[in-house]
């Protein structure tokens, strides 16, 4: 890919993506932009050929990089830049760019109360706006007022609760399509120790319950209807079994983990298998909740 427009912040080519990934696997970027800010995003996207294709990247914690890598440009939101997080009255504004659980450090400190579940969610606000992530009964649909961000051809977009059309783990807005640069919650006023007290809760469930500490990637699997995935993977017979250098955790079984050696074709594998193995013996769909994006190798 040639003709990239110039920019003031960061554009790397052939970039391995592996290290921006919680599971640690898969390929290159073809081109992997760093904007400076968003006049410098929106003047990429502007100027961008309009046949390269763009792929929004958060932590990666949610997300497994095929081996192949990714094709076109992908656009990674680091920096102060979009990870800034303001409060006002009961609003608070935070960057796409922001990680989920210092928006509810900043709801706690000003005595804000209804986004302490963030507290639980290993990602950023551009994720969460796109998948209405959420954990422990609350999702992001629950808190959110608006956001904003730019399409393909650099136009700064705004869309109010509404327009998402939230559902479990899916918003009617295009995975992809826009992106995300600011998003505004709206919290309930409450003391603050009372609401870091239930972060604190949150923070210590997750911890002895996920195997934080590996390279995982979250939840695997959605939760079928009246069903926990955990519950049918265990079942299965899936939990700690290897396969290549990939299983399910021993302490979660729908947390994957790499053990070390695994590709991006194990995790898949993995996943897959334990579908299709889930669907034959107990007849039920099990639908990913992480993302696999990419080629594969």
């Amino acid at each position: 890919m040639t003709d990239l427009p110039a920019v003031r912040g960061k554009l790397l080519r052939e970039e391995a993506l592996a290290p921006f990934t919680w599971f640690r696997v898969g390929g290159p970027a073809e081109a992997l932009f760093l904007p400076a800010d968003e006049a410098d995003l929106a003047e990429f996207l502007r100027n961008l050929p309009a046949e390269a294709t763009v792929t929004p990247l958060g932590v990666g914690s949610n997300v497994i990089v095929r081996d192949g890598g990714i094709a076109g440009v992908v656009i990674r939101l680091a920096g102060r830049a979009f990870a800034q997080v303001t409060v006002e009255g009961d609003l608070i504004t935070a960057g796409a760019g922001a990680l989920d659980a210092n928006v509810a450090k900043a709801a706690a400190k000003a005595g804000l109360a209804g986004l302490e579940f963030y507290a639980g969610i290993p990602g950023t606000v551009g994720g969460a706006l796109t998948m209405n992530a959420g954990c422990y009964g609350s999702e992001t649909k629950d808190i959110l007022v608006r956001a904003r961000g730019y399409d393909r051809s650099g136009e700064l977009r705004t869309f109010e609760l509404a327009d998402f059309g939230y559902t479990y783990r899916h918003s009617r807005i295009p995975e992809g399509q826009i992106i995300w640069t600011e998003a505004t919650y709206r919290g309930r006023p409450d003391s603050p120790e009372a609401v870091s007290a239930r972060m604190a809760e949150i923070t210590a469930r997750r911890e002895t319950t996920q195997p934080i500490r590996e390279k995982t990637g979250g939840s695997t699997f959605k939760n079928p209807p009246g069903d926990s995935s955990w519950r049918l993977v265990d079942a299965a017979g899936w939990r700690g079994k290897p396969y290549g250098g990939a299983r399910f955790s021993e302490l979660h079984s729908n947390f994957m983990i790499n053990t070390g050696e695994a590709t991006a074709a194990d995790l898949e594998g993995l996943g897959d298998t334990v579908r299709a193995d889930v669907k034959a013996k107990f007849g039920v769909e099990l639908d990913w909740e992480i993302k696999r994006i990419g080629r594969p190798g």
